[in-house]
């Protein structure tokens, strides 16, 4: 094994049996990961990610190539592997009857760890994660980002040599990110630990020593952040909107000029933006119009995105159209010209027993605008979401959609929602044309008019009908998701943590769609965990412990936190729910 490598692989490869053919999930990968140190695998969903780290964890077995995890041939003895490194994989197996305490016995249990250290690796763990208070508590009554830190700590009951964590981070709240990435790198620090992590999220590769960049199971560059960072640098700029256009129509107008722009997102009241390498000045200069711009830092999002780009442009591959069909911009336009607001909450309230997820919530949301829903995980913002789109009933209180009370008509309302959920819904079995045909005829379509929709849409998001839709990658399941959402052209449109799971460039166009929806007088009401995100929305709301603790514009959100103007909408999420955590503390009588 090569000198400080703590796994080195050359030409890996996996290939897994397939209804078109072989899937090659890993493609001739030569990597060398340093001991003792933080390493990041990063790449969209499908890259190859999960597979290589099973492999590396003995669990597959590579149909090609050489891997050497701890100096041990991970194909000829994975048995002695495994029995050294702790993995911990995206849906770990907790037993949510069991408590937190018993999870951890079990698990000591399983890896044989001796009685006479237990308490002793128990309090560090428990101490480490902030579960003390909650050993008692069944599994299965913890927030999604405490039941990710007990499915870390029930990896650690014993002590591993290399540590493999696969997206520990995807599907919670910034909070619960910033306090797993703590733990991880208090492990790298404190024990030397090697760790390989897989994630989403560019801000946490940063952290990282090493970076390994992956696309359909293909390595396409490796090195420190700061490195791969340099692939960007002179390309990077910030735009700044001229008065009365708003950053999300700069946003758009840069994301569609895609022969000058590589990328553009909304951050802090500015759109971050990375240009063509080919696009000059006075070409840049054009397309900004009125807008302003600067340039700013390069970083590892940049280099990954020009990636990204680059792959796509080679292989051609199709992109979502965000223009709406003539249709539904007549009809948007409709929507659009009545008076009032389409979604109307007071004094909202959601009981379960006697625990209250949902306190006395108000506020009210506008035809054609963009509404976002955020909160910690635990916080109530999926009961509210569910009573929202009449999948729940409220305890108490005032909730109209659509001009429809929804305590009263919640069927008839359900005929003018749209709904996309976090996890794909569709019929895996059917095809794309399939599918779309039977939800249109779930929502009344029939005949011509329903094969003009699934024409329409099926042109739209840039899909073949005669793909199977259980096959197809993330990013163009979640087209399909939103395809079926809006075969009835709904007034309202529902999206639950719809891009998670899709690579960035599916969720610049996944936006840059909504937007478009939005333009055309439909109502989008969305939550989200990538704080990103928040800033396409025209107001957002932050919940934690079932009350709102801000609501307005991102500005105005981002000034409730005490920042500057510029402050991202990650940092202004922390700081507002904190601060609010932190009254609650100071209050007589509140509870730890």
């Amino acid at each position: 094994m090569n000198a400080g490598a703590i796994v080195v692989a050359e030409d890996l490869g996996k290939r897994f049996a397939a209804p078109g053919g072989a899937l090659h999930a890993v493609r001739a990968v030569s990597m060398s990961v340093r001991a003792g140190a933080l390493s990041a695998l990063v790449g969209p969903d499908g890259a190859g990610k999960t597979t290589l780290l099973r492999m590396m964890s003995g669990l597959l077995k590579p149909d090609a190539g050489r891997l050497e995890v701890l100096g041990i041939d991970a194909a000829k003895d994975p048995q002695a592997l495994q029995s050294r490194i702790g993995y911990m994989p995206q849906r770990f197996g907790l037993y949510e009857d069991l408590s937190v305490q018993e999870n951890l016995d079990l698990y000591a249990d399983l890896h044989g760890v001796p009685r006479r250290l237990r308490a002793e690796r128990f309090g560090r763990l428990l101490d480490m994660t902030g579960l003390a208070a909650f050993t008692a508590r069944p599994a299965g009554k913890l927030s999604g980002g405490m039941k990710q830190k007990l499915g870390l700590a029930c990896t650690l009951v014993r002590s591993p040599e290399l540590l493999l964590l696969d997206e520990p981070s995807v599907g919670v709240d910034p909070l619960s990110r910033r306090d797993l990435w703590t733990i991880v790198q208090q492990l790298v620090e404190a024990e030397q630990l090697s760790v390989i992590v897989s994630t989403a999220y560019l801000d946490e590769a940063e952290r990282c020593a090493q970076v390994f960049v992956m696309h359909e199971g293909r390595l396409l560059a490796a090195g420190t952040p700061a490195a791969l960072a340099e692939r960007a640098r002179g390309l990077t700029w910030t735009a700044t909107p001229a008065p009365g256009v708003g950053v999300r129509r700069l946003q758009a107008a840069l994301i569609d000029a895609g022969e000058l722009v590589v990328d553009a997102v909304p951050q802090g009241g500015a759109v971050r933006l990375i240009r063509q390498a080919q696009a000059d000045g006075p070409a840049l200069d054009a397309l900004l119009g009125q807008a302003g711009r600067a340039p700013r830092a390069h970083e590892l999002e940049d280099a990954f995105m020009m990636l990204l780009r680059q792959q796509q442009d080679q292989q051609g591959a199709p992109q979502a159209r965000p223009a709406l069909p003539p249709e539904m911009a007549r009809r948007g336009a409709a929507h659009a010209s009545g008076e009032g607001p389409v979604i109307a909450v007071r004094d909202l309230v959601r009981r379960f027993g006697d625990f209250t997820a949902v306190a006395s919530t108000s506020f009210k949301v506008a035809r054609g605008e963009i509404f976002g829903l955020l909160g910690p995980n635990g916080a109530g913002k999926t009961t509210t979401f569910r009573m929202l789109c009449g999948l729940l009933p409220a305890s108490s209180g005032h909730l109209e959609v659509a001009g429809l009370d929804l305590r009263r008509a919640r069927a008839r309302a359900r005929a003018r929602i749209g709904y996309v959920s976090q996890k794909f819904a569709l019929y895996g079995n059917l095809t794309v044309g399939e599918n779309l045909s039977f939800f249109g005829g779930a929502y009344g379509l029939r005949g011509a008019a329903l094969r003009k929709r699934v024409e329409a849409l099926v042109a739209q998001f840039g899909l073949d009908p005669a793909a199977a839709s259980g096959e197809l990658p993330g990013g163009f399941k979640q087209r399909l998701a939103m395809a079926a959402a809006l075969l009835h052209e709904p007034e309202v449109l529902f999206l639950d943590e719809p891009t998670s799971g899709i690579d960035p460039l599916a969720r610049r166009m996944f936006w840059r769609t909504i937007t478009a929806l939005a333009e055309g007088g439909v109502t989008v009401v969305v939550t989200t965990h990538f704080m990103e995100e928040a800033e396409y929305c025209d107001r957002i709301a932050i919940q934690d412990a079932g009350k709102v603790l801000a609501l307005g514009t991102p500005e105005q959100v981002r000034a409730q936190a005490g920042a500057e103007a510029r402050m991202d909408m990650n940092t202004a999420f922390i700081a507002i729910v904190e601060q609010a955590r932190a009254g609650a503390r100071a209050r007589p009588g509140a509870g730890a």
